[in-house]
């Protein structure tokens, strides 16, 4: 089964030799399922032909948000309208978790509460899991019909499941607490408030529970290809 990575954002340069760049984060994360992958840099403007360039799609990070006037905006918001017309499984990230929500008629914003930077705990559906995040947008309505999967105080709509096509977590589970720490000395000094930093570094070492968030972006992909398979042997 093949997965288009929608990138539309980098990690800090000088990280990517020794950690890797948003993709080959998602490579990890993802290969439990056995996929073949191929990028698009979509922050550059470089984009699918068409939605069935690939079986399923995800979309990442970025320091973009969903609702400034990029280039990139419209016609990723419009991509994700027409995967889902087609019935192709989408999975998205923090900025993906949030344009997701917008392209299917959800606010997004800068939340007046601040930034929640490092290990966080959420309640999926009465299970609590600890995930690192990075992150001051996040969704302020959610689309209608999307199914609130994963909350905490902070973060009212944290994950959100569009049936059986669309899966999305405001939290990075891709991200390491080395990734983490790599942010908080590029792009968190003099941006992130120092004490919320250092809550960040202090947390690091503990468990996290990225490996659940990868079964279930990876059993999204699986049951649509399941279910491909059905249909052309019907």
């Amino acid at each position: 089964m093949k997965i288009g990575i929608l990138q539309t954002g980098q990690s800090p340069e000088i990280l990517r030799s020794e950690l890797g760049d948003y993709p080959a984060m998602f490579e990890r994360l993802l290969s439990s399922g056995d996929f073949t992958f191929q990028t698009w840099h979509v922050e550059g403007l470089d984009f699918p032909a068409s939605v069935h360039e690939a079986d399923g799609w995800l979309i990442t990070g970025s320091r973009h948000g969903v609702y400034e006037h990029h280039p990139f905006i419209a016609p990723l918001e419009q991509f994700i309208r027409d995967a889902f017309a087609a019935e192709l499984p989408v999975a998205g990230i923090c900025f993906g978790h949030q344009i997701m929500a917008q392209a299917l008629g959800g606010q997004v914003g800068k939340y007046q509460g601040g930034w929640a930077v490092g290990a966080q705990t959420y309640d999926f559906e009465g299970k609590t899991l600890t995930l690192n995040a990075w992150h001051q947008d996040q969704v302020l309505t959610p689309p209608h019909g999307a199914r609130i999967i994963a909350s905490n105080e902070f973060c009212r709509y944290a994950g959100l499941s569009y049936s059986d096509l669309g899966y999305s977590v405001q939290a990075h589970p891709e991200f390491s607490d080395r990734f983490i720490q790599g942010l908080i000395d590029t792009r968190g000094k003099g941006v992130v408030p120092e004490p919320l930093l250092e809550q960040a570094r202090t947390a690091q070492g503990g468990p996290r529970d990225s490996n659940i968030i990868a079964d279930q972006i990876v059993a999204l992909f699986q049951h649509h290809d399941r279910k491909r398979s059905s249909a052309s042997c019907a």
